[in-house]
C-alpha cells in the first residue's frame, strides 16, 4: 500500500490544494468568510481519497471539512464579511469576529460546570461530570488532523481567551484528585484528538494509569476522529509502531483500552488506509467502539445509518452512539427535529441484525447529563416523548425514563417541557 506524507489546509494555505481550482468563487468565498469565525483544517488524505470533488458542496465529506456560507446565519455571514473588508489589525479583527463567535453558544451543556476544584484549585485540563467517568485534555493533543465544522469543542481550536479546555502544569494534581474519587474507574483522553500526539507524550500520560497504585482504573478510552482523517497514523507514521506497543502495554496489564472512533459517513470506512489502520490497532487487543451524530446533508437517512453499523461490525467495530447535533456552532445547519432524528434511528436499526443493535441513541448531551429519546406515545390523551437518561449528573438518574410533550419542530432539550402538567422535570427538583 502507498503511504502518505501528513499535509495539513487552513485558511493560510488552503489555495496550495491541488483540487483549489474545483472550488468556485462562491465556494472560496465561503472558506474565507466562515474559515475565520469556525475553524477550518483539512489534509491531503481527505482531499485525495475522501471527498468525491465532482459533487461539490454536497458531497458529505466535503461539507464535512469545508466551511460553507448557511453555516452562519445570514446577518452573522454578512457582519464577518464586512469585517474582513475593513482589513482591521489582528487584534480588532478577533475582538468583531469574537461577537460573533459568542452567539453560538461556545460552551454547550455547562462544560465549564465540569471541570474540578481540587486543593482550592480548578483542574483546567480535566472535567469530571458523571461519577465513574474523567476527561482528560492533554495539552499536546489539542489539535486534530482535520477540523470538523459540526465540532462541539469548536472553541478548543478558535483562540477564543478563557474557552478552552486544556492540561497545564497539573499532571500530579489531577493523579491526587483521582485517588481521592474512589468511583472513576475509566478515564477518557480527548481533544482535541488525543492522535495527534507523538506516542512519547501519550504514553506519558497513560503510564501512570498501568501503575498497582491506580489499580482502580479498569478502562482508558481514546476519543479520535484519526481513523476517519489520517489512518496512516496507525501504521505508516514514524512513531506507528510505538503507539501501537503502547497500545499493547495497555492491554497487558489487564486494562480495557477502548478507541473511542469517530465515523460519520460510510465514505469514510471504504479506504485500504482505515481498513488497515484498523486491523492494526484490533491486533494489540484494543477494542474500537464507533459514534457519530445525527446530521442534515451528512447522514440524514435511515439507510445511511444500517449501512454505517453494519460495515462497522464487519470490520469488527462495535457501534455505540447516535448523537443529535449540539446545540452549537453550525447547529442550524445540522440540526434535525428531535423527532426526525427518532424515525431515523428507528428505521435503521430495524434494518440490522442484533449484533448492530449495541449502538445507543439518539442521544443528547444536555447539562444534567446523556439523554436518550426512546420513542413518541400516546399515555391517555396526551402524545408525549418518551426519554431517559443514560448518563447523569447525579448517578441515581441513568436508566429512569420521563416524559415531555410532543413538539414536531424541538431539535433541542431545552425546547422541550415536561407532559401531563408538571412544571418540572424530575431531576430540576434538585
Amino acid at each position: 500500500m502507498k503511504t502518505k506524507k501528513y499535509q495539513a489546509y487552513t485558511l493560510r494555505n488552503y489555495k496550495d490544494l491541488p483540487q483549489y481550482q474545483l472550488l468556485s468563487g462562491e465556494n472560496r468565498e465561503a472558506v474565507e468568510v466562515v474559515g475565520h469565525v469556525l475553524p477550518f483544517k483539512t489534509n491531503n488524505y481527505v482531499a485525495e481519497e475522501l471527498i468525491d470533488w465532482k459533487n461539490i458542496p454536497e458531497d458529505p465529506i466535503f461539507t464535512l471539512n469545508f466551511p460553507r456560507r448557511e453555516m452562519l446565519l445570514p446577518q452573522q455571514y454578512e457582519r464577518a464579511q464586512m469585517v474582513l473588508q475593513k482589513k482591521l489589525p489582528e487584534k480588532m479583527l478577533l475582538k468583531e469576529i469574537d461577537k460573533i463567535r459568542e452567539e453560538l453558544n461556545p460552551n454547550p451543556a455547562g462544560q465549564e460546570d465540569n471541570v474540578p476544584v481540587f486543593q482550592q484549585c480548578k483542574l483546567h485540563g480535566v472535567q469530571h461530570k458523571y461519577r465513574e467517568t474523567l476527561l482528560l485534555f492533554p495539552r499536546q493533543g489539542q489539535t486534530c488532523h482535520a477540523y470538523c465544522t459540526f465540532c462541539f469543542r469548536w472553541t478548543q481550536f478558535s483562540g477564543m481567551k478563557g474557552k478552552r479546555f486544556v492540561m497545564k502544569e497539573e499532571k500530579k494534581r489531577y493523579l491526587d484528585y483521582i485517588k481521592t474519587q474512589p468511583d472513576i474507574t475509566d478515564v477518557l483522553m480527548t481533544g482535541g484528538d488525543p492522535m495527534t500526539m507523538s506516542a512519547k507524550s501519550l504514553e506519558q500520560y497513560i503510564n501512570p494509569f498501568l501503575a498497582d497504585t491506580m489499580s482502580q482504573i479498569q478502562t482508558i478510552r481514546i476519543g479520535t476522529k484519526s481513523l476517519s482523517y489520517w489512518p496512516y497514523r496507525f501504521f505508516a507514521d514514524s512513531d506507528s509502531d510505538d503507539i501501537l506497543r503502547l497500545f499493547e502495554k495497555v492491554v497487558r496489564s489487564n486494562k480495557n483500552l477502548s478507541v473511542m472512533a469517530h465515523f460519520n459517513h460510510p465514505a469514510e470506512l471504504h479506504t485500504a488506509a482505515v481498513r488497515t489502520a484498523i486491523s492494526r490497532i484490533q491486533n494489540t487487543g484494543a477494542i474500537i467502539r464507533t459514534q457519530s451524530p445525527l446530521l442534515r446533508h451528512i447522514n440524514d437517512d435511515p439507510d445511511i445509518w444500517a449501512k454505517m453499523w453494519r460495515m462497522q461490525v464487519n470490520l469488527n467495530c462495535i457501534p455505540y452512539y447516535m448523537f443529535v447535533a449540539r446545540d452549537t456552532g453550525a447547529q442550524h445547519f445540522f440540526e434535525l427535529p428531535l423527532k426526525q432524528c427518532w424515525d431515523i434511528f428507528r428505521g435503521a436499526y430495524r434494518q440490522v441484525s442484533g449484533i448492530c443493535r449495541t449502538v445507543r441513541g439518539p442521544s443528547m448531551s444536555v447539562d444534567p447529563g446523556k439523554i436518550q429519546i426512546v420513542g413518541v406515545g400516546n399515555i391517555g390523551k396526551e402524545e408525549v416523548f418518551v426519554l431517559r437518561f443514560i448518563q447523569g449528573r447525579d448517578p441515581d438518574w441513568p436508566a429512569r425514563p420521563f416524559f415531555a410533550k410532543y413538539d414536531p419542530d424541538a431539535t433541542w432539550f431545552d425546547e422541550l417541557s415536561p407532559a401531563f402538567g408538571e412544571k418540572t422535570f424530575f431531576f430540576e427538583e434538585k
